[in-house]
Order: structure tokens, then C-alpha cells, then sequence
């Protein structure tokens, strides 16, 4: 399985195995449901290794997701990056001017008039404030995980999220403040800063570090033996990827069973959100000639969420067992397939774009 993991992707495309990486994903949340509700003690005792909200075994799990790409970003391209602005741009419109209000304007119309027949009107409500919690939490790590597959320029995404970081540490409140009709939010800041911390700049750090120790080894051959070092550690980014996916299904195993018609209406307008999101910025990339390596990853930014912020926001404001918080945790379970999807239908159209 390693080799085909890490075999190189046929040019346009993706390799063997993460071609068919709906399929293991599939699996891995049967397995993380079942698990769950086999085991719950064991999915208990993982849960206990938080601090601040943040689960230090999944953070570990998406440190080894995230680290294999920040080894590839050749940090010197990084001062390139204000000659291409367009991906940039479009990303902080998406992420900060649309996607907010599109992902309020669709809570409302579900839960307050479509879905109004079968969900008691304050639980509706509940639903509402925790959609509009994930709207308004842009990724942060994942989005490496998705640049990667789309074979995106590792140090444009780093800049992209990192912008994006920045700005969420001071709109993310207001927004979600205005958008809920409250006149003080409570944000869990401890969560923001050590999410941030653990799964940005700890393993930026630690790919700078690995990227001049090779490069200093190396020597003229420091770009060979790059590729060949990023090639031996793919195969963790991938599995990284399941492994969390069967975590987080684990976590939640009990409550998808409990609650499986609620979990199927929160999903409805989620996948809305997310395909109309990145048809937005997608298009508006392709439009603008932006080059695929950028266009990807910047319609993945916009389309993801910072799933660990919005669950934490929810516990916060309206309690562990509240609606809020399980429409975020909802969150979490349909974003890695959507996810998937939507690499798969870029790469496929990869063609469209211009290279450079």
C-alpha cells in the first residue's frame, strides 16, 4: 500500500491510491461509527486529551498531514507571491464577504421554513447559531491536505492561510456576533491561538528546519534528494488523513446513530453551502485566469472549515449537548467527503486552467 501511495501522480491527475481515496475514506468512517459504539470507552479515554478544546491525538494525526507539505514549500518563492494577488483576493472575498452570510441566509431558509414541519422551532434555532459558527471558521489545516492533493503550490497556500489566520483573530467575533444578534460573543481564544499553533506553526517550523538540514547535506543535489525525502514521507499524510477520519466518526459514533434524521437535515444545507462556495470561487479563479496550482487551493479555503474553532465557539455560547454543537460537529463529518469531491472534480478539470 506505501508503494502506491507514494507513486507519483500521473500528470493532471492523482495517483493510484488517492484516486480511490473516497473509497478507503468510506470504509474508515464505517469503521470510526462502529468503533465507536463497540468501544465507546477507548473513543472516551482519546477524547480526554484536550486542552482548550483542541484533541491533542488528532492534532498529531493532522500535524502528520500537514508536515509533508510544509517540507515542500520553497520559502523563497513566498515574496513571489504579490505578483500573483487574483488567488488571494478571491479567497479573502469568499472566506470574509460571502460565505458567512450565504451559510446564515441558508440556516434560516431550512430550519426556519423548509424544515419547520419537523424540527421544534427552538431546536431550530440551535441549528441556526451552530451553522452559522462553521460558516464564519475558515480552514486552517486541512487546507494543506487538500492543496496537496490538487498538487497546489505549497508556499501560495501557507501564505493564503496564513492571511487568513490573521484575519480571523480579529472579524471572525464581529461576524458571528452580527450574523447571531448578539451584542457580545465569548470567543475561546485559547482554542484559536493553540489550533493555530499546533497546526500551522509548529510543523512550518519543523519543515524549515528539514528543509535546510537537507539542503545543506545535499548540497547541488538538495532538490533530488527533496523530492525523494517528500516522496518517503507521503505515504503519513495519507495516512494521517484516515486515521482521523476514524477518530472523529469514533468521537461522534453514539450521536449518529441517536440522532440520524436531525444529522441528515443539518447535512442538507452544509453540502449546499460547500458546492456553491467552491462553484464561486472556482469559477471566479477560472474566470480570472488564475493558474490551477492557485485556483485549487484557494477554492478549498474557502469551501473547508476550522471544524475544531466552531465546535469549541458552539460548547461555549450554548453547552456540550446543545443543537449549536451538534450542527458543528455535523460539520465535521461531511466535510472530509465533500472534500474529496470536490479534489476529484478539480483535478478532472485541471485542464481548464493554465499551469503557471
Amino acid at each position: 500500500m506505501s508503494q502506491d501511495i507514494a507513486q507519483p501522480a500521473p500528470a493532471g491527475g492523482i495517483g493510484f491510491f488517492e484516486k480511490w481515496l473516497s473509497v478507503w475514506v468510506a470504509g474508515c468512517i464505517v469503521a470510526g461509527i462502529a468503533l465507536g459504539n463497540l468501544v465507546p470507552g477507548l473513543f472516551e479515554t482519546l477524547a480526554s486529551f484536550e486542552y482548550a478544546s483542541v484533541n491533542f491525538v488528532v492534532a498529531i494525526l493532522i500535524w502528520a498531514m500537514v508536515y509533508p507539505m510544509m517540507v515542500a514549500v520553497d520559502f523563497t518563492a513566498i515574496g513571489q507571491v504579490g505578483k500573483q494577488p487574483k488567488g488571494l483576493i478571491i479567497t479573502l472575498a469568499v472566506n470574509w464577504l460571502i460565505k458567512p452570510f450565504t451559510m446564515a441566509l441558508l440556516a434560516v431558509l431550512f430550519f426556519n421554513f423548509i424544515f419547520a414541519p419537523l424540527i421544534d422551532p427552538a431546536d431550530a434555532q440551535q441549528y441556526i447559531a451552530g451553522l452559522i459558527i462553521l460558516g464564519a471558521a475558515p480552514c486552517t489545516a486541512m487546507v494543506f491536505v487538500w492543496s496537496q492533493l490538487t498538487k497546489g503550490d505549497p508556499a501560495y497556500t501557507l501564505v493564503q492561510v496564513s492571511v487568513n489566520d490573521v484575519i480571523m483573530v480579529f472579524a471572525f467575533a464581529p461576524i458571528v456576533a452580527l450574523l447571531l444578534g448578539l451584542t457580545e460573543l465569548t470567543v475561546p481564544w485559547g482554542t484559536l491561538l493553540l489550533s493555530v499553533g499546533l497546526y500551522v506553526i509548529v510543523p512550518l517550523i519543523a519543515g524549515i528546519v528539514t528543509r535546510q538540514i537537507i539542503t545543506r547535506r545535499s548540497g547541488a543535489r538538495a532538490e533530488d534528494e527533496l523530492a525523494s525525502f517528500n516522496g518517503k514521507i507521503k505515504p503519513f499524510s495519507v495516512l494521517g488523513l484516515l486515521a482521523t477520519v476514524v477518530l472523529l466518526f469514533g468521537f461522534q459514533g453514539q450521536t449518529i446513530i441517536d440522532n440520524p434524521l436531525v444529522i441528515v437535515l443539518i447535512a442538507i444545507p452544509l453540502l449546499i453551502q460547500s458546492y456553491g462556495i467552491f462553484g464561486i470561487a472556482f469559477w471566479a479563479a477560472w474566470k480570472w485566469r488564475v493558474p490551477f496550482k492557485v485556483a485549487a487551493p484557494c477554492a478549498m479555503i474557502g469551501t473547508s472549515n476550522f471544524f475544531e474553532l466552531a465546535v469549541a465557539v458552539a460548547i461555549s455560547l450554548f453547552g456540550l449537548n446543545s443543537g449549536a454543537a451538534l450542527a458543528t460537529v455535523v460539520g465535521v463529518l461531511v466535510e472530509v467527503p465533500v472534500m474529496l469531491s470536490l479534489v476529484a472534480f478539480a483535478n478532472r478539470n485541471r485542464h481548464h486552467f493554465a499551469e503557471e
